[in-house]
């Protein structure tokens, strides 16, 4: 439910705290010792894989190694209500050309103007193999290659995402992926021709009507029809998260990405329902996600919250989003802005909004974010779907130390070393001393018998 928090005194706020009941909402204090598990329970509430998710995730994965195409579509028809056979698991040239010809042409366009604008942005993020020669007889650098072969999992259920095969499938293109493979649930053997175009418009190299672990396992190890990869990227369900967990090692991953979040940063300046828009924005994804708004204006989140719960009733998904706002969302009182960011990157969100009055004077300030938005303009829907930036972002904290998916993702380096005779001597003794520091005298001999050639 909807928490109101006070990191500071709560004395104009115990009223509040004791007599408010509306929309099921409760106000809480900071002095309440409950208050961090709460905050920490939403942080943590897409990490909660029991031992029953698990266990069926890793019999899916043998299976699957074991019996390849077999387990695949029995899985497929267990989980996704879907019979395929292995001649068509595959979607056809055929199925991909009727997509196109059953959507208006201006949605085709608009993915298409979406498509460019992150192929342009993600161009900027292209790194080169370098070399130096800076010492005599010395040449290092190193060396950019694209990963061959990659898988991408789009999810479906609930939802199409074409903007999630645009912002998975482009940066592994301009990175110079030869071969890029695609799985995504069916829902009686088709997919949402919406998909099937964004795959077309991104150059995805084929698309099997495959989701949930079976998907992963079949990406990760190869079947007959599924091809192998070298590493897979894209979100899921928990089961789904699980796999990948599970498979690398055997394949690379990008991220095991939880339920998405917002949180947003306000000093009471503008628009309380564009605040409530983007709370909401964020609610429809899924029960699981979490809305979060810190301010340090009492009133101002009062109106957030009337205008919330006005918005609210006029959504298609609705039950979703009041489920996710009730379960998973937070409105959080701060004494002042400096409280706000300091709590903001203990949180450490997947998108952060910066809905102040001057956002670019405290953008220095903000440390962990997966994507920052600054100012009243920038909701985060434009950048699920076209400012450039990649939607594709570290979750549940681990903006701490991850970033949004891009295409350093999909290159992987080489180091390049190449060292005279003469080069060799002037730094021989040197690697030799370290090397019989720790022992390992075969490593000091490699060098000492190059060296003691050159001598005679």
């Amino acid at each position: 439910m909807i928490f109101y928090v006070t990191l500071d005194t709560l004395a104009r706020f115990k009223l509040h705290t004791h007599q408010e009941r509306t929309n099921n909402m409760k106000i809480l204090s900071t002095e309440d010792t409950n208050f961090l598990t709460n905050i920490e329970r939403i942080l943590k509430r897409g990490k909660l894989i029991n031992e029953t998710v698990e266990e069926t995730v890793q019999a899916i994965l043998r299976d699957v190694k074991d019996k390849g195409d077999k387990a695949v579509i029995d899985y497929t028809e267990k989980y996704d209500k879907s019979r395929l056979t292995p001649s068509i698991l595959k979607v056809s040239e055929k199925e991909i050309e009727e997509a196109f010809n059953s959507v208006n042409n201006s949605d085709i366009e608009v993915l298409k103007f979406a498509a460019g604008r992150i192929e342009r942005f993600h161009k900027k993020q292209i790194q080169n193999s370098w070399i130096t020669t800076e010492e005599e007889g010395i040449i290092l650098g190193q060396m950019i290659n694209p990963i061959e072969k990659v898988g991408i999992y789009i999810p479906g259920g609930k939802a199409s995402y074409p903007s999630s095969v645009l912002m998975n499938a482009i940066p592994a293109r301009v990175a110079g992926v030869q071969e890029v493979v695609m799985a995504t649930p069916a829902s009686n053997g088709k997919i949402s021709p919406y998909v099937l175009i964004a795959a077309s418009i991104a150059g995805v190299n084929s698309i099997f009507k495959v989701g949930g672990a079976q998907a992963i396992a079949a990406l990760a190890y190869g079947t007959k029809t599924i091809p192998r990869v070298d590493k897979i990227v894209g979100p899921g369900n928990a089961y789904v998260s699980c796999a990948k967990r599970l498979v690398f090692g055997e394949v690379d991953i990008d991220m095991i990405a939880g339920p998405s979040e917002l949180l947003i940063i306000s000093d009471g300046s503008g628009s309380p329902a564009f605040v409530a828009a983007d709370l909401l924005s964020q609610a429809e994804h899924d029960e699981m996600s979490a809305s979060l708004l810190i301010t340090d204006s009492y009133d101002f989140a009062k109106k957030v919250e009337t205008e919330l719960y006005k918005q609210l009733e006029s959504l298609e998904r609705k039950v979703i989003a009041k489920s996710s706002i009730e379960n998973n969302g937070a409105i959080i009182i701060t004494k002042d802005i400096n409280e706000s960011i300091e709590l903001a990157n203990r949180l450490a969100p997947e998108h952060l909004e910066l809905a102040i009055e001057r956002p670019f004077e405290i953008l220095s300030q903000i440390r962990n974010a997966g994507a920052i938005f600054l100012g009243h303009t920038s909701p985060v829907a434009v950048g699920d779907y076209l400012a450039g930036t990649n939607h594709t972002l570290p979750t549940s904290g681990t903006a701490r130390f991850n970033s949004p998916l891009s295409v350093d993702d999909f290159i992987k380096k080489s180091s390049i070393v190449s060292f005279s005779q003469k080069a060799l001597k002037r730094v021989g003794q040197n690697t030799i001393q370290i090397a019989r520091m720790e022992g390992f005298d075969a490593h000091a001999q490699s060098v000492e018998q190059r060296v003691k050639e050159d001598e005679s």
